[in-house]
C-alpha cells in the first residue's frame, strides 16, 4: 500500500527567537538551517525580512539548501493600502524565498477588537495578499491565526477567510493554536469539518505548548486531514514553546499508525541524527540539553540498577519503545562498564575509526573520556575534540607543535584621537620540530589575540592553515563561585566548507579557550594531511 506524504515545515527560526533569552545571530541562523535541511525538512522558516536586522541580513544571503524550501513569513497587507504598496508585505515579498507565509487573522473577535476593520475587509486583505504572492512568483502559504477560537466562536467567518486565502492561489492553509489551549479532541473534530468543507484545500498545523498537547494536537491534526504538520527543534517557542519536531518526527516515522500510513522528506536513516541536530541547538543557545526530553534526551535511554538494568540486558524492548540508534541516541545502563564501551564504540563509528571493540587501548580511551566527561568536557558538541582524542589514544595523530608557553595582556588606555579603548595582546611561544617561533597578535579580545598569534607563524604548517577561521565561541559556567570551572565551545571553519568544533575545559577562561583553540588547529591539520 503506498503512503500518503506529510510536509514538515519548520519555525525553529522565527517562532524559536520568540522564547524567552533566545537570541540567535545571523551564523546561528545558517548552520540551524543547514542542519534541518540536512535531515530532510520541507519547509525551513528563515524569520520576517524587515522586522529586525538579524532577519534582513539571514535573507540578505540565503542559506545553500539542497532539499528544503526557504521561507519568508510576513504579514497580509493592511487596510488602507494595496499589496503593492505595503511597505512591511514588499520587503517579505522581495525576499530571497522560496515561498512567502502570511499570518492573518480569522477570529472575527480578533479581527473587532486587534485590527478594528470591518470583518469583510479582513477577508479582502487576505486574499489581495496572497494573490500578491503568487503574483510574485513564490509559493503562498496562510497561517490562519487563531483558528480554531475562530471557528468555535463563528465557524463561517473562519471558513470564509480561510476559503479567501485559498480560492487566490494559497498553496496550504494552516490551521493555528496561537494561545495554545485547544484540546487534541476538538482539534481533531475541527480539522475533519474543514476538511469536509473545503475538500480541495491542503490544510496544516501550528500548534502552541501551553497545555504540553502541541505534539499530541499535531498527532490528531494529522489524523483529521492535516497533511503539513509546523514545528520546532527542541520545542522552542514563545511562553511555553510549540510543537516539538524532536518528538514530531520519531512519532511519525516509528510510531503507528502513522509509520504505515504516512511518509516524510525524513528518512530512517537521516532520523538517526536527530540526536545531533538537538544538541546542535543547545550548543549555539549555550545551554545544557533537556536530559529527559522524549527520544534525543541523554537519560531517553537510561537505566538505573535493578530489576529494570537486568530486563534491558535481556530485551531491551521491556524499556525501550524504540530503539536508542534510531533517533542517534545511546542506551545508558549506569552500572554497566559494557554499555559506557558500546557507546564509545559507536562514536568511534561515528567519527569513521575503525577499531576492535578488544583493543587494550579502548579500555584505557573509555576511561580518559570518563574522567574527562567529569571534569567537565562535553564532546556531543564537539566532535572535533573527540576525534582527536580518539586518535591520539589510538597513536594517530603527530605532536604538530609543543606551546612551551603564552601570556594574554589587557590593557585599557586612551588612545591618539583621547578615546578610551580596551586592547588585548598575546604573546606565543610555540616549538615546531626543535624549532622556536615567538609570536605576537593584537586582537578583539583576549581570545582573538590568542588566537592571532598561535596562528601567525607555525613554521611548515602556516600554509595549512591560512583560511582557517574561528566563527563561533561560546562559554559556559559549569560551577559557581569566583573560582567556577569554565567550558569553552570554539566552532571553527575553513575555505572548502568544512566546519568543526572543539572543547576546552579549565578553572581559568583564557586557557581553556586556548586549549579549544590549539584542538581546532591540530584537527585542520590532520584533516589536511588526510585529505
Amino acid at each position: 500500500m503506498s503512503k500518503e506524504r506529510l510536509f514538515l515545515f519548520d519555525t525553529t527560526l522565527r517562532d524559536g527567537a520568540q522564547t524567552q533569552g533566545v537570541d540567535f545571530s545571523v551564523e546561528d541562523k545558517r548552520q540551524i538551517a543547514l542542519a534541518l535541511d540536512r535531515l530532510g525538512l520541507d519547509y525551513i522558516e528563515g524569520g520576517w525580512p524587515g522586522a529586525n536586522p538579524t532577519d534582513t541580513a539571514f535573507f540578505s544571503e540565503r542559506p545553500p539548501l539542497g532539499h528544503a524550501k526557504f521561507v519568508a513569513f510576513g504579514m497580509t497587507k493592511r487596510s488602507g493600502r494595496s499589496a503593492q504598496n505595503d511597505p512591511a508585505l514588499a520587503q517579505v515579498l522581495d525576499a530571497k524565498a522560496d515561498a512567502n507565509c502570511l499570518v492573518g487573522k480569522t477570529w472575527d473577535f480578533q479581527v473587532d477588537v486587534a485590527l478594528e476593520i470591518p470583518r469583510g475587509e479582513n477577508i479582502d486583505n487576505i486574499a489581495d495578499s496572497i494573490a500578491a504572492v503568487r503574483t510574485k512568483g513564490r509559493e503562498p502559504l496562510f497561517d490562519a491565526e487563531h483558528f480554531f477560537d475562530g471557528y468555535k466562536a463563528n465557524a463561517d467567518y473562519a471558513l470564509a477567510c480561510l476559503k479567501a486565502a485559498f480560492d487566490n492561489g494559497a498553496a496550504w492553509l494552516v490551521l493555528c493554536d496561537t494561545n495554545g489551549g485547544t484540546m487534541s479532541e476538538d482539534v481533531y473534530r475541527i480539522v475533519s469539518e474543514v476538511k469536509a468543507k473545503l475538500p480541495a484545500a491542503p490544510l496544516g498545523i501550528h500548534a502552541h505548548n501551553d497545555t504540553e498537547q502541541a505534539v499530541a494536537v499535531s498527532l490528531a491534526a494529522i489524523r483529521g486531514g492535516a497533511r503539513q504538520v509546523q514545528g520546532t527543534l527542541n520545542g522552542l517557542g514563545e511562553r511555553c514553546g510549540n510543537a516539538n519536531l524532536c518528538s514530531l518526527l520519531p512519532n511519525l516515522l516509528l510510531k503507528e499508525p502513522f509509520a504505515s500510513q504516512f511518509e516524510t522528506g525524513v528518512s530512517r536513516e537521516e532520523l538517526a541524527h536527530l540526536v545531533s541536530v538537538s544538541r546542535l541547538l543547545d550548543e549555539i543557545l549555550n545551554r545544557a540539553p533537556n536530559r529527559h526530553a522524549a527520544y534525543v534526551g541523554p537519560s531517553a535511554f537510561a537505566h538505573k540498577g535493578g530489576l529494570h538494568s537486568s530486563a534491558v540486558a535481556k530485551d531491551p524492548r521491556t524499556y525501550e519503545h524504540v530503539p536508542p540508534e534510531s533517533v542517534g541516541n545511546t542506551r545508558k545502563i549506569l552500572v554497566s562498564d559494557q554499555a559506557g564501551r558500546s557507546n564509545l564504540m559507536a562514536r568511534l563509528a561515528d567519527a569513521g575509526i575503525d577499531v576492535e571493540a578488544n583493543d587494550p587501548r579502548i579500555a584505557r580511551l573509555l576511561e580518559e573520556v570518563k574522567q574527562r566527561e567529569f571534569l567537565g568536557y562535553a564532546y556531543d558538541g564537539a566532535e572535533a575534540s573527540f576525534e582527536l582524542l580518539a586518535r591520539r589514544a589510538l597513536g594517530e595523530v603527530p605532536d604538530y607543535f609543543d606551546v612551551e608557553s603564552f601570556r594574554v595582556m589587557v590593557e585599557r588606555r586612551h588612545d591618539a584621537k583621547g578615546d578610551l579603548v580596551t586592547v588585548s595582546e598575546a604573546v606565543v611561544k610555540v616549538n615546531v620540530d626543535g624549532e622556536i617561533f615567538h609570536n605576537v597578535g593584537l586582537g578583539n579580545g583576549p581570545v582573538n589575540a590568542l588566537d592571532q598569534a598561535l596562528r601567525k607563524d607555525l613554521g611548515k604548517y602556516s600554509a595549512a592553515l591560512s583560511d582557517l577561521r574561528l566563527v563561533d565561541y561560546k562559554v559556559r559556567i559549569l560551577t559557581g563561585g569566583t573560582e567556577a570551572v569554565t567550558r569553552v565551545m570554539v566552532e571553527s571553519a575553513d575555505g572548502k566548507g568544512n566546519r568543526w568544533s572543539t572543547v576546552g575545559v579549565s578553572p581559568n577562561i583564557v586557557d581553556a579557550s586556548f586549549e579549544a583553540l590549539t584542538d581546532s588547529i591540530c584537527y585542520k591539520l590532520f584533516r589536511a594531511r588526510n585529505e
